[in-house]
């Protein structure tokens, strides 16, 4: 009966955001008008000024704009000014061209000038809100064993000790080995942060909406991190193994053709940590935004009859894909985190005689007891 229970309130979550994306469309559209997906679907995962309610977008939560003009003014106002294609103390968002959706400057001339743009986006705010999530989980758990010691928590706090547990004791330790504890607060932050940000993109009601890890910029910023983790913090060995590998001496000199392909390794980690988490991220949010326009898309094409038709198959397909993007949240997370993990810990290595040695001091105490 509860399953059952869920599974309708579910269904009713899932319409009530297909009759808000329906809303945003007619609203930006007209009725009578057809419905352009792409327009709907970069609206919903790009950036923006304001923070649309969530079925009523026609009313979006003001955002700060501060701007510096083209003489060296600095500006700061609510994004109201400029709603509805309003012109503000010379500032207007653009529509079309190469700043579309961009805060521009209107010149006398009748040109356009991008200011430098300092505006509390909807992702800026989304990164804050997220980061201080992170930080009121962090501290509720300190908190919890300040009071009670080693008690076993409850609640949330016993489900953040089983994930902090999962993540360190199964996946940083084992790799890492005694730099474990040094490198596990930045490991443990990043998983916890993306993992937030990865959650709130699914829910569409305020705080949630803002597509944060299908953001270039965002996890740009997250795979430079762990960038200069990996290699501010390299091992002699690591940066050896780079500039003068293991191997003969043709293909080091005098064509540096080993060194090169090393330093092209250096910078594809990354990337490549960069592009999983936004297009795993991205393509799921898009998935499932596609399959909520096509009850419109039918409608509008064929009828009121084959769109209520379709309705209940978008609806099934676009629960089971927020389901699936829901774990596809946490597996990418782990993802991202077990990978820096290894980029940490290759840069970390010892050179075979280093490792050797230890070794050998084991095998010569052993024999000295027997």
């Amino acid at each position: 009966m509860n399953k059952a229970i869920t599974a309708i309130v579910a269904l009713v979550i899932v319409a009530l955001m297909a009759f808000g994306y329906m809303s945003a469309s007619q609203h930006s559209h007209g009725e009578a008008s057809e419905v352009d997906a792409q327009e709907i679907i970069f609206e919903h995962l790009g950036d923006a000024y304001g923070w649309e309610l969530p079925f009523n977008h026609s009313v979006r939560i003001p955002l700060p704009i501060i701007v510096r003009a083209q003489d060296g003014s600095w500006h700061c106002f609510s994004s109201n000014r400029l709603a509805s294609g309003q012109t503000y103390e010379g500032f207007m968002i653009a529509k079309g061209g190469d700043y579309n959706n961009k805060v521009v400057q209107q010149l006398s001339d009748g040109t356009q000038y991008r200011p430098w743009d300092f505006s509390i986006t909807k992702n800026a705010a989304g990164i804050f809100i997220a980061a201080l999530l992170v930080i009121m989980m962090a501290f509720k758990m300190r908190r919890w064993y300040k009071r009670n010691g080693m008690k076993a928590p409850r609640k949330l706090t016993a489900a953040l000790e089983v994930v902090v547990d999962f993540v360190y004791t199964d996946t940083i330790r084992p790799i890492m080995g005694k730099d474990a504890p040094k490198y596990a607060p930045y490991l443990l932050t990043v998983f916890f942060f993306i993992l937030t940000m990865n959650l709130l993109g699914l829910i569409v009601i305020f705080p949630g909406g803002a597509n944060l890890t299908g953001n270039l910029a965002v996890t740009g910023v997250l795979a430079i991190a762990t960038f200069l983790i990996t290699n501010l913090t390299g091992t002699r060995h690591y940066w050896k193994e780079i500039l003068w590998p293991d191997m003969p001496t043709a293909l080091k000199c005098p064509v540096p053709l080993m060194q090169v392909i090393e330093m092209f390794g250096i910078f594809t980690k990354p990337i490549a940590l960069m592009v999983r988490l936004f297009a795993n991220m991205l393509g799921g949010h898009m998935v499932v935004i596609v399959f909520m326009l096509l009850i419109f898309i039918f409608a509008s094409m064929f009828g009121a009859a084959v769109g209520a038709g379709t309705t209940v198959f978008s609806l099934a397909f676009s629960l089971f894909m927020l389901l699936l993007d829901t774990l596809v949240s946490f597996i990418q997370a782990y993802v991202f985190t077990i990978l820096s993990t290894m980029f940490i810990h290759m840069a970390h290595e010892h050179g075979h005689e280093q490792a050797a040695a230890p070794a050998a001091t084991n095998d010569e105490t052993q024999l000295e007891k027997k």
